[in-house]
């Protein structure tokens, strides 16, 4: 399969810059993966589409500040330091710009004269950088630290919280969970109201999800891999929804990974901490979830062969198209879609 088949044609213009408020007015294309219909509506509908034992599961992970800067020891060289993830100890794996200031045995000179030493070089030519041991870092980081934004977002004045899902909970993000930015605090209640089941999952995104697809070839990409934990309450509470013939809706791929890494063939769920690297592309054949909310993903990207693994491939394509003539707004900030 070529990761040319998942490329489409957007005007730079229909990538949103600024989120909507509220944040429930962003627009929903409702789209039937069996009848192959869509239908054109507002986030805040998406109750309607709903019933009574469903189980909506959402990702409670949180974006951590993850962009420093910095200036190598002895120098005025500047140096950008992306935080992907902790290692312990205060050691972290880092993407550091430009990487030719990032040898192993250099050390750099963060906000505060706080210093790190480049400690090793990893997978895919990212960074270790050794941490003081007796530093706060979490303290120091809400301090010294960036929300990072995606590069295709130009506007950098965007409230760091908007970034954030109003319900989450535990650091360790490098990008926000975006299909659940468009939840409000009034339409989880309208949820709870009308006896629709509310889960949490957390896995904390890396920056793999969203690097470019460099191979030609589908099959030959590698996921970079993200650290999950899945509660064993989800899981039985996911194996009473079944079993009462209700549906399992993942709000983002980040829960899609998840549930169907965990999964096995006869539907049973491992529940627990752990990493995943899957890679869901078409073809795969899905375990656990039934409905899908999702944002509107870059072409050949990852997150675009995900939805097209579980709605087909012509399908999605057919929807993107639509979502494109009607103006829908795309990426993070942008509109969503409710796979039935």
């Amino acid at each position: 399969m070529q990761v040319s088949e998942f490329d489409y044609l957007l005007p730079p213009e229909l990538i949103a810059q600024v989120p909507l408020e509220p944040r429930d007015h962003s627009r929903l294309l409702v789209v039937d993966r069996q009848d192959k219909t869509m239908e054109d509506h507002h986030f805040y509908e998406i109750t309607d589409f709903l019933e009574p034992g469903d189980l909506v599961v959402f990702n409670d992970s949180r974006v951590i500040p993850a962009r420093l800067f910095a200036r190598r020891e002895g120098t005025e060289a500047k140096v950008e330091v992306f935080l992907l993830r902790e290692l312990g100890h205060n050691e972290w794996e880092c993407l550091i710009r430009p990487g030719k200031r990032g040898k192993p045995g250099v050390k750099l000179i963060f906000p505060e004269q706080v210093e790190g030493e480049v400690s090793g070089v990893v997978e895919g030519g990212c960074r270790t950088v050794q941490f003081p041991p007796e530093l706060n870092f979490r303290e120091w980081l809400l301090r010294a630290g960036e929300t990072p934004l995606p590069p295709y977002i130009h506007n950098k004045q965007v409230d760091p919280e908007r970034y954030q899902t109003i319900y989450s909970k535990y650091e360790g993000s490098v990008a926000a969970p975006t299909a659940g930015l468009h939840f409000t605090e009034r339409l989880l209640e309208e949820l709870k109201a009308k006896g629709i089941q509310l889960g949490f999952l957390t896995l904390h995104v890396g920056i793999g999800t969203f690097r470019p697809v460099k191979t030609e070839v589908v099959e030959e990409h590698r996921m970079h891999s993200e650290i999950f934990s899945l509660p064993e309450e989800l899981v039985q509470r996911i194996y009473a929804t079944k079993k009462a013939g209700k549906r399992v809706i993942a709000v983002g791929t980040t829960v899609v990974r998840v549930l169907e890494s965990q999964a096995r063939e006869d539907g049973s769920l491992i529940a627990g901490p752990g990493e995943t690297a899957i890679f869901i592309y078409p073809g795969y054949r899905f375990k656990i979830i039934d409905h899908l909310i999702t944002n509107f993903h870059l072409p050949k990207s990852t997150l675009l062969m995900l939805i097209s693994a579980f709605a087909g491939q012509q399908f999605i394509a057919e929807c993107y198209r639509h979502a494109v003539e009607e103006k829908y707004r795309f990426f993070s900030f942008g509109d969503s879609m409710f796979i039935k």
